[in-house]
């Protein structure tokens, strides 16, 4: 869980491995296939752990300058996801207070998580709603994916709508102090006055209500 060494090896990896996050679009900043320092900044994986790594591009800018571009990538290579659990078909949503070590703070969110390589997106959702919430995912539906910095992060999040009969206890150890169940109209309304800030939260939200499996919202 330190900066890569050598950042070069990883990287020419990477690029044989994942071929995708390296395709060059017309008139869009291109990566340069000679991989080497620019301007004596070194190019590669910078830093990687389980679950996230950095990279540092060498690229070329529309205006035909050289210079480096950071991403962050899931180290997996499998899509996080994140999930709104719904109560009576839609008629309740079930929400979280998380304490996020990024913010320092409490948030009240959805279930997500990163993804598990072995497992489809479905069955990640599965796995953790069973995690964070207690419960058991009686029927999983998707709401595509969300970009959510499309400035920094190179992946994706699938999001998903997953009706479940119940819930039982926060999963505490993943910092998880609390559960409880409103409306949709209330969800929104937290939304509203901004008890809601967290973007996942309100992305799947959004899509759900354009989905129309909230109840009693118009």
């Amino acid at each position: 869980m330190t900066a890569e060494q050598d950042p070069l090896e990883p990287y020419l990896k990477l690029r044989r491995d994942r071929p995708g996050l390296f395709v060059n679009e017309p008139g869009g900043i291109e990566i340069l296939d000679d991989v080497t320092a620019v301007d004596g900044i070194p190019v590669g994986v910078v830093y990687r752990d389980p679950y996230v790594m950095v990279v540092r591009d060498p690229v070329r800018f529309p205006d035909g300058r050289r210079g480096t571009y950071i991403r962050l990538l899931d180290a997996p290579g499998s899509p996080g996801t994140v999930m709104l659990p719904l109560l009576g078909g839609g008629a309740e949503v079930v929400l979280l207070e998380h304490f996020r070590h990024a913010t320092r703070g409490w948030h009240v969110e959805v279930p997500r998580g990163f993804g598990t390589p072995a497992l489809s997106a479905p069955e990640n959702a599965a796995k953790e709603i069973a995690e964070e919430i207690g419960a058991t995912a009686r029927e999983i539906v998707p709401l595509g994916r969300l970009h959510p910095d499309t400035g920094l992060v190179g992946g994706h999040t699938e999001l998903y709508a997953v009706h479940i009969n119940g819930y039982g206890e926060p999963g505490r150890g993943e910092g998880i102090r609390r559960l409880f169940h409103v409306s949709p109209a209330g969800a929104e309304d937290l939304v509203r006055t901004g008890r809601i800030t967290d973007a996942f939260t309100i992305a799947v939200l959004t899509r759900a209500r354009l989905a129309g499996l909230l109840k009693g919202v118009a």
